[in-house]
């Protein structure tokens, strides 16, 4: 399984934060933006990455994350030269993804909630040939949104219906089969000149070839790409990481407990930023004496769920 985030865009709804900054390199609290999608493909066991970006920031995504090795994993790049659509993202990346399954990822996306690895993982591993996640929203007219029937089998997916025939929003999480790419190739750009997913999900769904796994209320999913959904998504990591004691898409955090890099490397990233808190939490966990008492805890942590010995 391959994956892809997608950090393209202009990003004119953060205007004027944006102006000189791709906003998948803006803060959410403690890390960048894009620290949230690499995570969720990180624990979902994936570990071989395209990051695909505009040509003016791609250089800044791999200034930051380099060839991924420092956290076990293999980063590649690509240029989007113009945003033509999610789908677009899938024919870029046509020879990296070459015979093998694909993940695509939004790079504003932010996905937290108990079990939620063991979710993923469980959808990675069951994936037939396309997948979508649903979320209950209570404004679905301004999402994608997936109708289904008792079984969940998906009946239909609109983008932006006047009139949703179901409330919960596709979020910008994708699992696709080797078809992707040649279906992706098909589509024809919509009124505003894009390629829309919501196409490419309906070729599959025309297959009979579309499931839906649902996020249920113990679920948070946020699309941070507007002042105030940055700002709400900036609150909730502050407040969630406060009460709760650990951080969420700390990337340097799950290479470890993935077996991806040691407890060296983990304790020298934490000791090049030990003058914040980000660097401290890294030396802390670099530091601990182990128990089973703790290893049980971490099984079942919500940020890592089933990586443990797997």
């Amino acid at each position: 399984m391959k994956g892809i985030i997608l950090a393209g865009g202009s990003g004119t709804r953060l205007y004027p934060s944006t102006n000189s900054v791709n906003k998948h390199l803006l803060a959410i609290y403690d890390k960048p933006m894009i620290y949230y999608p690499l995570s969720v493909l990180m624990l979902g066991g994936i570990r071989e990455i395209m990051i695909i970006s505009t040509p003016e920031d791609i250089g800044r995504f791999e200034e930051m994350l380099g060839d991924g090795s420092a956290f076990g994993i293999q980063i590649e790049y690509e240029v989007q030269r113009e945003p033509k659509g999610i789908p677009q993202a899938l024919t870029i990346a046509e020879e990296f993804i070459a015979d093998d399954k694909v993940t695509l990822i939004l790079a504003d996306n932010i996905f937290f909630g108990h079990g939620f690895t063991t979710l993923f993982r469980k959808a990675i591993k069951n994936h037939r040939h396309a997948t979508v996640f649903g979320y209950r929203v209570k404004d679905p007219e301004r999402f994608g949104v997936v109708d289904f029937d008792h079984h969940q089998k998906v009946i239909s997916i609109e983008e932006k219906p006047e009139h949703p025939k179901s409330d919960f929003a596709v979020t910008g999480l994708y699992i696709y089969d080797q078809q992707a790419v040649k279906l992706a190739k098909k589509l024809k750009p919509s009124k505003r000149g894009e390629l829309e997913i919501t196409d490419l999900n309906k070729q599959y769904l025309m297959r009979n070839q579309l499931d839906v796994e649902l996020l249920g209320r113990g679920f948070t999913w946020m699309d941070a790409g507007t002042h105030e959904s940055l700002f709400e998504a900036t609150e909730f990591i502050r407040i969630t990481q406060k009460r709760q004691g650990f951080k969420l898409a700390c990337i340097e955090e799950i290479a470890y407990y993935l077996g991806y890099i040691s407890k060296q490397a983990l304790y020298e990233k934490g000791k090049a930023m030990e003058k914040n808190d980000y660097g401290q939490y890294l030396l802390e966990i670099a530091d601990r004496k182990y128990t089973q008492q703790y290893w049980d805890s971490i099984e079942h942590h919500p940020m890592l769920g089933l990586v443990q010995n797997e």
